[in-house]
């Protein structure tokens, strides 16, 4: 006689405990709640033998509910107990306690040396200097758009682009009340402007915002989904509004369009894009208002003009490098330049994103920012154009690694989303955010208390930039945009580091045109040696 496979024994002792329980109730009047419990169990494995989706239930009924339960807390559990404080997946434990200290006016000094192993390759550092200076404000800004009409002077840490939609009400609420508390600026998104990212009571003050317009040209289309100048207009001379950023892509999912299903898109989401209430909102991959490098710029210089002369320019994930060099032979044929560039790193952001674009679409934020960077030092266009820099930045080490390496401002994400209390439980898309940050669940959401996540949304920023004031000073300079590529070293190996100015290619002004009138591309980075003659200022297509 063969022994019951194992598989079966929690089967069998459900109908054992079922069997005899149901004696117990019947001869004695007792064991009510075993015969319950049993009686579940029991009829929870029948059902699991006779369902046809899941072949490990069949073969291990009732046992095998528990690996899916295991299964299910299986991110919780790595990440509560059993992760290193600097392993990063995304963000390390290190990274987000970071955020929570400074956000939460916690004390944010650790003791007893780093955590980090220095002799490890990629390991980085700033070099400070035997006289550090004295920083008089750590409140560092970069003035946009200069020669415009209404220059914006913006501070050099700043909200990244996070639709309302994508994140609760409460959420984008905070965000902006802790910007205008902190006096830096908040990308809606291209969700557009909705009723929370403005002051609830007029007269009220709101943060600064930079309107984001994507492909869906949310909050100023007509009915058929086409840019309108009129609604356009409408938007874009609230005087809350400082700068217009045209999205060409997104790190998180550069390339890739989007659909908000009808059932999501509710009365204020309707409202803020500009679309019919209860049906399919469609993100188109690419925009229609233009289809060439020139015609891109001409769509900057309307919107500036519509705005009435406030800071425009664009934000794009890097991809084929000819559409870039492209795009600068347009500004040095028509003359006109965006006043400023958002490069939005490959490492993703908040978006939720199909994995296969998440792990392997989108140059990563060092090598896009340096393509961009060099390129218009090439093309002697740089000091007309400032850059902002997005990927993975959340503490003042990240911002100096970031203007060193050539840009002019940063911005951050998920960083503000750990500041209004985010646990990298990474349930965004599902609608059941546990902090009630990415959910339009509006119980859900009223677990984030708006005045004091407003205040650690401020509290970040301050205390992010008084440590920024501190490297700057331990470097011996006054202000980040003294930061500059030796000043930042990394280890290459164990035996070896390099200052980043040697390490990785910078052009000299003007170089990239010089060389290539004449005729010589011995000496510029393959990537130039290769693209540039091919790229071409009427078309993203490279030349045949």
């Amino acid at each position: 006689m063969r022994f019951l496979p194992i598989r079966y024994v929690a089967m069998a002792i459900a109908v054992v405990l079922f069997v005899a329980s149901l004696a117990s109730v019947l001869l004695f009047d007792t064991g009510w709640w075993l015969l319950l419990v049993s009686g579940a169990l029991t009829l929870l494995g029948i059902m699991d033998m006779r369902q046809k989706n899941h072949a490990l239930l069949r073969n291990y009924p009732i046992l095998a509910h528990f690996r899916y339960l295991f299964e299910s807390v299986r991110p919780e559990i790595r990440q509560y107990f059993l992760e290193e404080d600097a392993a990063a997946h995304p963000f390390s434990r290190n990274q987000r306690s970071l955020v929570y200290q400074r956000a939460k006016q916690d004390i944010d000094k650790r003791p007893f040396g780093t955590q980090y192993d220095v002799y490890q390759s990629d390991y980085e550092w700033i070099n400070h200097s035997i006289q550090p200076s004295k920083v008089g404000s750590h409140d560092f800004r970069i003035t946009i758009g200069g020669d415009r009409a209404q220059p914006y002077s913006a501070s050099v840490f700043n909200i990244s682009a996070m639709s309302f939609g994508s994140l609760s009400a409460n959420a984008i609420r905070a965000l902006n009340r802790g910007a205008q508390i902190g006096r830096f600026m908040h990308d809606t998104g291209e969700g557009s402007i909705s009723r929370y990212h403005r002051p609830e009571q007029p007269g009220e003050p709101g943060g600064d915002l930079v309107w984001e317009i994507g492909s869906g040209y949310f909050g100023c289309r007509d009915e058929k989904g086409n840019f309108s100048p009129e609604q356009f207009t409408r938007n874009a001379t609230l005087s809350q509004v400082k700068m217009i950023e045209i999205k060409l892509s997104q790190g998180a999912k550069p390339g890739h369009g989007g659909m908000l299903p009808g059932a999501k898109v509710t009365k204020e989401i309707a409202e803020a894009r500009g679309i019919p209430e209860g049906i399919d909102c469609i993100s188109p991959s690419s925009h229609s208002a233009f289809d060439s490098p020139i015609g891109l710029l001409q769509f900057v210089e309307q919107l500036r003009t519509l705005s009435g002369g406030k800071p425009t320019g664009f934000k794009l994930a890097i991809g084929h490098p000819w559409e870039f060099f492209g795009i600068v032979k347009a500004m040095m044929e028509t003359g006109i330049t965006p006043d400023f560039i958002v490069i939005d790193g490959g490492e993703g952001g908040t978006g939720a994103a199909p994995v296969e674009f998440t792990d392997h679409v989108g140059v990563p934020l060092q090598e896009a920012l340096l393509l961009v960077h060099n390129t218009l030092v090439g093309a002697k266009l740089r000091d007309k154009i400032k850059l902002g820099a997005s990927g993975k930045i959340v503490s003042a080490f990240d911002i100096v690694r970031t203007i060193a390496l050539g840009a002019d401002w940063c911005n951050s994400a998920r960083g503000f989303m750990f500041a209004l209390g985010c646990i990298q439980s990474q349930s965004c898309h599902t609608d059941r955010c546990p902090t009630g940050i990415a959910t339009q669940d509006t119980l859900r959401q009223r677990a984030l208390v708006v005045p004091d996540k407003a205040q650690r949304v401020a509290n970040f920023h301050q205390n992010t930039l008084k440590a920024l004031a501190e490297l700057i000073a331990a470097a011996g300079l006054t202000h980040p945009s003294d930061l500059k590529p030796h000043h930042l070293v990394r280890r290459v190996s164990a035996n070896q580091v390099k200052l980043a100015s040697a390490l990785l290619p910078y052009l000299e002004p003007g170089q990239l045109l010089s060389e290539a009138e004449a005729g010589s591309t011995s000496t510029l980075p393959e990537v130039f040696a290769r693209y540039w003659p091919i790229a071409q200022a009427h078309s993203f297509n490279p030349l045949n």
